[in-house]
């Protein structure tokens, strides 16, 4: 019986699988090609998969030498003698069972390899006497990339395709290497005028712009297999539009849902049971909500860029220069031009670490003794209600001396209140198409119901007219009729007032705190 599998390779055969044959095929167009590239995408993303499918096709008309470079000691990076010996010894232990001929004579050249000149001669060797074009593929690359050995390596690779291209030499047909980091990016700082040439020892290689996310249509296909096996019915469309809608596609998210929901929640392929599978997701301790979480702490200016978009609600244009550092970690994305953060998911993972900080969680504590009865009924939020309690609060807990921390952490104090009341039922989550400068929109799911609230410093009434109207429109793409509006307000001679509104056939509730 297959499963879904969120641990290491996936297998055709013994797992559900995203069907990814067309971007298997994108990329052998790339190795037909000739190119050199590397495939670099973060963490849980499907490499070893994507790398595991590649092998097996290109094996139909290439052949391949796929190694990784996990697992192996510092030792290996001792010496140049050591490296081009045993660097043989790895090629040769990856055919060790598929290719027997060609792993004898890797294991045969290991021994009479001893520097870069003698490996260069040898490959050239290899080739030249099997007579067909070779791929070379190394997967998890990065423990080695800012070694000053191994980038000598990369160095000879690259000046063997140079000079293959002048018709000098022969080496491998295409090299791609797998990893987090671009290696095509990395310099090393060598002082060594001779030395030079392996500053940038991989600036041969081919962009490498395959989005690797799944498509909705993509997601399908791993359901529809799910359904044909099990004949557990669903509604296939509308759950592969929602596991991308609060993934984006990211793999390791994906098939982590669809196993919460088939092997913890009763197989319940419902949007409640999408719902619970996204709630029991956040709570669980794995290693890529560790390593999100580990990039914030170990880089500041993540953590300040995940502050800006996330609490004050700015607005800030795509840069994968500026930002390089959380986008290659798959913290940070594109939308349309601006920086988001790269799913739902993540965006509820990073706003629970933000309130935890120590100004916000002393403000969350406030909120525990909740009584969520107040704010239920019937089993439902009652947002009207919920708005009220929250001016209640804003009203009694407001100090002129805390002015500042309440203007800049608004949506941090107001999801701070909403933790306890959805914890277990519900969550939060913002929409990166309505994020414009300071605006604050959220989304709120409790249950099958839907909330909308737009969260606004008051900055006059031409303003606040403006904030309805918006609300408004994106109430009628959302197709939800009534919809919220919560102004922080802090001049000295405030209301607190509360009023429902009609606009456009829309019934919204403005409160101001």
């Amino acid at each position: 019986m297959k499963y879904f599998n969120v641990t290491g390779l996936c297998i055709p055969e013994k797992h559900y699988m995203v069907d990814i044959s067309s971007k298997v095929k994108k990329i052998i167009e790339m190795v037909d090609r000739g190119d050199y590239f590397t495939i670099n995408r973060p963490r849980q993303f499907g490499k070893t998969t994507t790398f595991n499918e590649l092998v097996e096709e290109l094996n139909k008309k290439y052949i391949v030498i796929k190694t990784s470079f996990e697992g192996i000691g510092d030792d290996l990076f001792e010496t140049e003698e050591k490296f081009c010996k045993e660097v043989f010894d790895i090629f040769a232990s990856s055919l060790r069972f598929t290719n027997k001929e060609l792993y004898t004579k890797l294991k045969y050249y290991a021994d009479r390899t001893k520097n870069f000149k003698q490996l260069s001669n040898n490959i050239t060797e290899i080739i030249e006497e099997y007579g067909k074009d070779m791929i070379l593929v190394i997967d998890e690359v990065d423990k080695s990339s800012g070694n000053r050995i191994f980038m000598q390596f990369l160095g000879v690779l690259r000046n063997k395709y140079l000079a293959q291209n002048a018709k000098e030499d022969l080496t491998f047909k295409s090299v791609i290497l797998g990893g987090v980091n671009d290696i095509k990016n990395i310099k090393l700082k060598i002082r060594d005028e001779k030395d030079r040439v392996f500053n940038s020892p991989w600036n041969i290689a081919a962009d490498f712009k395959l989005d690797m996310s799944f498509s909705v249509e993509e997601i399908k296909t791993m359901l529809e297999e799910y359904v044909n096996e099990t004949n557990i019915k669903m509604d296939i469309e509308l759950l592969a539009k929602e596991i991308r809608s609060f993934t984006s596609g990211y793999p390791y998210l994906v098939s982590r849902l669809c196993k919460n929901i088939d092997e913890y929640l009763d197989k319940d392929w419902t949007l409640e049971g999408l719902t619970k599978a996204i709630k029991m997701t956040l709570n669980e301790h794995n290693t890529l909500f560790d390593d999100v979480i580990k990039n914030l702490e170990n880089f500041e200016e993540i953590k300040a860029v995940v502050y800006e978009i996330l609490v004050e609600g700015k607005q800030i244009s795509y840069n994968s220069f500026a930002y390089e550092k959380g986008i290659m970690y798959g913290i940070l994305a594109e939308h349309e031009g601006r920086l988001v953060i790269h799913n739902k998911l993540f965006e509820t993972l990073l706003y629970d670490y933000l309130i935890a900080q120590r100004d916000a969680r002393k403000m969350a504590s406030r909120f525990t003794q909740i009584d969520k009865s107040e704010v239920l009924e019937d089993h439902k939020l009652d947002m009207e209600k919920l708005l009220l309690k929250f001016q209640e609060f804003m009203f009694e807990e407001y100090r002129e001396e805390d002015e500042h921390f309440y203007e800049t952490n608004g949506r941090l104090i107001f999801l701070a209140y909403l933790k306890p009341i959805l914890n277990g039922k519900g969550f939060s989550f913002v929409e990166p198409q309505t994020r414009e400068n300071k605006r604050m929109d959220i989304v709120i799911t409790y249950g099958n119901e839907k909330h909308i609230v737009e969260l606004k410093l008051w900055n006059g009434e031409a303003y606040r007219l403006k904030g309805l109207e918006q609300l408004s429109t994106y109430m009628e793409e959302q197709k939800v009729d009534k919809g919220y509006l919560l102004q922080f307000n802090f001049n000295k001679n405030k209301k607190y007032t509360k009023e429902w509104i009609e606009i456009k056939n829309k019934n919204i509730f403005e409160v101001i705190v």
